[in-house]
């Protein structure tokens, strides 16, 4: 990567202002039931507070909408960030202000503060530029570790770094080197798998993908609007009418470049779309006409696994059926099984595919989760992300 990271400067003594992706899920009591992307950003901070910085993290929390919302607050995010860090972290009232400024003057080298949740303010998703320089006014330095939040042109997140120097953070750098590095050389075969609901979340990474990929698996929902462009009768299946025409022509593009673009064989019917539905292993041609595919069935499920063990890359996004349902959980289970024990490169790009690889144990047996599940996929459709090219540049030659 290009860009600055956190190491290539001068930190002791500065305060440094981190925006972080602590968006983290919780029950109904506000209790944190992933806490991965806390401990993910773990190595910025400790680094920062080794070398004596004074830390100012910064984060958005759920959907607040541009006001105060008290069930998004950051109070759970610093209870268990101080947990994890050993020391305790303050979390302040607020993001900007004169309390804020305050607080953040009289902090000390190795001190770690919290600000209030971003998005209470409406003019951080705008990227407010007053707004920005008054986050970059607390600071000396910004470090992005946010790659979740990258492709937001956030205040944030992207207008900061016009007031202050910008680098990357440690979470930050390694999510565009391991994900650049399967784009742009990966070991080969390189295979992707996508997943998911919708055919229209995923032209951008259809296309991009079949100018490099040796074989591409489709699974989920939006498998259902390439079956039926082939035509195939689906039933009540999850069917992207407005596609029909776009999923011919990729199948079609990928034949003329040589790409395997796999689809199901079989599926698991369902009657309902319920936990307890009835439902069985049909044949892609056997769909009931009033039921609907919930996953991809066993013998798909190992046509693909045997692609994805003898791959060299292996780069997935999107689950392959309803795996939150544990009737239909079996094959996006498998999929995930196939990679941790290959010998590939496994790189699973956030969202719901990271969600599945916790829930099955598996995350620790990739080569890289993703913590972004948006900023991932547009980063696999190649967009620039503004929150990676606000940083600072490298010397040439550095």
């Amino acid at each position: 990567m290009r860009k600055l990271a956190v190491e290539d400067v001068e930190v002791a003594g500065k305060r440094v202002f981190v925006r972080v992706d602590f968006n983290v899920p919780m029950d109904a009591d506000r209790n944190i039931t992933d806490d991965r992307r806390i401990a993910s950003a773990l190595p910025t901070i400790e680094h920062l507070i080794g070398r004596g910085a004074k830390v100012i993290l910064a984060s958005h929390l759920g959907r607040p909408k541009g006001k105060y919302d008290p069930g998004s607050t950051m109070d759970p995010v610093a209870d268990r960030l101080s947990e994890l860090l050993g020391r305790p972290v303050r979390k302040l009232a607020d993001c900007v202000g004169p309390e804020v400024e305050a607080t953040v003057a009289a902090m000390s080298p190795g001190d770690v503060v919290l600000l209030e949740n971003v998005r209470f303010h409406k003019e951080e998703e705008a990227n407010d530029a007053a707004f920005a320089r008054r986050l970059a006014a607390l600071a000396d330095l910004f470090v992005n570790d946010a790659f979740g939040a990258a492709h937001r042109a956030h205040a944030s997140t992207e207008g900061i770094a016009h007031y202050i120097p910008a680098v990357a953070g440690f979470l930050m750098r390694k999510e565009m080197e391991i994900m650049g590095q399967a784009l742009a050389d990966p070991a080969r075969p390189f295979v992707a798998i996508l997943g998911g609901a919708k055919v229209s979340d995923k032209i951008g990474v259809i296309d991009n993908l079949l100018t490099r990929v040796d074989a591409l698996l489709i699974g989920g929902g939006m498998a259902f609007t390439f079956l039926k462009a082939q035509g195939h009768e689906v039933g009540k299946s999850l069917v992207d009418g407005e596609r029909l025409g776009y999923a011919g022509d990729a199948i079609d593009r990928a034949r003329a470049k040589g790409v395997r673009f796999e689809l199901p064989t079989d599926v698991v019917a369902a009657e309902r779309f319920e936990a307890d539905s009835p439902h069985r292993v049909v044949t892609v041609d056997d769909i009931p006409a009033d039921w609907m595919g919930l996953d991809i069935g066993p013998d798909t499920t190992r046509r693909f696994a045997e692609i994805v063990r003898g791959a060299g890359t292996v780069v997935w996004n999107g689950p392959m059926g309803v795996f939150e349902m544990e009737a239909f959980a079996a094959g996006t289970r498998g999929l995930a099984e196939a990679m941790a024990s290959s010998g590939a490169v496994t790189i699973v790009g956030g969202g719901d595919s990271a969600a599945a690889c916790e829930q099955f144990g598996l995350a620790e047996r990739m080569t890289h989760v993703s913590t972004g599940g948006g900023a991932s996929l547009e980063f696999l459709e190649g967009r620039v992300l503004p929150g990676v090219a606000a940083l600072g540049d490298k010397e040439p030659g550095v």
